[in-house]
């Protein structure tokens, strides 16, 4: 397929009604003409020709410059996708098996305590019963956390040690991973399901099993196959910094205006203008709308691209089954934090969530549609139902103030007609 983002086919020969799908742009349009979201790009492609390109509003409001087909874009936890991409593929060479203890190779992690009671300053731990294992980091079930969850002790742990939005300046991944390793798990490994830098660690595992630099991995076996040019660590010494889309976060409203609106967020926004120290594996990428469509259709293609293969067929279908012990839901196997998913009627598989029950998830997909997002409202999806890809783009922190995700697959799937 080409991913110039043009339109190549008539919607109507892949099953859309063309006036249907111009509702997607009208909505979403909505939410930037009430100054609720800066401006999006959104992609829609079927049976792998792209049916639908819809763009609207700034990339940066201030200097009046519109969002572009080649607008580059922090896509945050959309990184965490190819990170297991990269796993996987050591994977299927027999590097490890995912069960395999991650301290094989990160020994730091041997040790790791995990919280009982107590407090941050004073918590009271045990040892490990059972090991972090690949599959762990792979399904966020390794009791790792984020700091910014603000709802257990472990969480002010991390934010204490400079893990909310961020890492310590200069840190690179090997730290990183010996600061985490240091602070207690909030649970023991295997036992539930909670949001965290367990990506990080992933990223952090390929790094040593693969004997390159997670930039240096990504570039040679993902990024250069897929054609993706336009997706790096950070901006590249020649790339157009206002090619970067700026970063917004929600502002309460002023009286009588729209229930939230934004504001430039540069200090937060700047880490994405250079490389970083820490190439984080689940958060630290920049891409293009038409980059990242290259890597769904990889995924909607069972792990095959026009110029060969990177994963077997039989890989991404066992990734994207649901792996939470009984097929439970995450709102029944994990904690009630945040994540960029809804939480009921969707279960988890290695590096993605999935639909497993549409009428408990309250939304209309399909059942086994696969899907993440990012901090700043971007998101993708894969149906392999109805054999369609979804990507959505902008730069408003958190993706949680918006229900973009859900509206997406409501307006994508009432313009299908077969």
């Amino acid at each position: 397929m080409t991913t110039a983002l043009q339109v190549d086919t008539d919607p109507a020969e892949v099953g859309f009604d063309p006036a249907r799908l111009t509702r997607i742009d009208r909505r979403l349009a909505r939410w930037v003409d009430e100054g609720r979201l800066p401006g999006f790009l959104v992609t829609v492609a079927r049976h792998g020709r792209l049916v639908h390109v819809g763009r609207y509003g700034s990339r940066n409001v201030e200097e009046g410059l519109p969002v572009e087909t080649d607008t580059r874009w922090r896509i945050y936890s959309m990184t965490k996708p190819i990170t297991s991409v990269a796993a996987m593929m050591l994977y299927e060479e027999g590097a490890f098996e995912l069960t395999d203890p991650i301290a094989r190779w990160l020994p730091e992690f041997a040790e790791t305590r995990v919280y009982v009671a107590g407090s941050a300053l004073k918590p009271v731990t045990v040892p490990q019963t059972e090991p972090i294992r690949v599959w762990h980091l792979l399904t966020h079930t390794s009791g790792l956390t984020y700091g910014f969850h603000h709802t257990h002790p472990v969480d002010a742990m991390y934010r204490a040690a400079g893990h909310e939005w961020g890492t310590p300046a200069g840190a690179d991944a090997a730290e990183v991973c010996r600061q985490w390793a240091s602070m207690p798990l909030v649970f023991q490994p295997g036992t539930e399901w909670n949001y965290g830098v367990s990506t990080d660690v992933l990223g952090r595992l390929v790094e040593v099993v693969s004997g390159q630099s997670l930039d240096e991995f990504f570039e040679q076996r993902i990024f250069r196959p897929l054609g993706m040019a336009d997706t790096s660590f950070g901006l590249r010494e020649d790339d157009d910094p206002e090619s970067l889309a700026r970063l917004y976060t929600a502002v309460p409203a002023q009286p009588g205006g729209p229930a939230t609106t934004y504001a430039p967020l540069d200090t937060t926004g700047a880490g994405a203008h250079r490389k970083p120290a820490f190439l984080s594996g689940g958060g630290g990428l920049v891409s293009t709308a038409g980059d990242y469509l290259r890597f769904t259709e990889l995924l909607r293609r069972g792990g095959s691209y026009d110029g060969g293969r990177l994963l077997g067929p039989r890989t991404i279908a066992h990734m994207t089954r649901n792996h939470l012990p009984g097929n439970a839901d995450l709102e029944t196997f994990g904690r009630p934090l945040f994540a960029e998913t809804p939480l009921r009627g969707v279960g988890f598989g290695l590096g993605f969530s999935m639909v497993i029950d549409p009428a408990r998830y309250g939304v209309m997909a399909s059942p086994g549609d696969y899907s993440w997002g990012g901090a700043a409202s971007t998101a993708f999806y894969v149906d392999p139902v109805e054999d369609l890809t979804v990507g959505f783009f902008t730069q408003l922190l958190p993706s949680s103030v918006l229900p973009i995700r859900s509206h997406l697959r409501t307006l994508v799937n009432q313009a299908l007609l077969d």
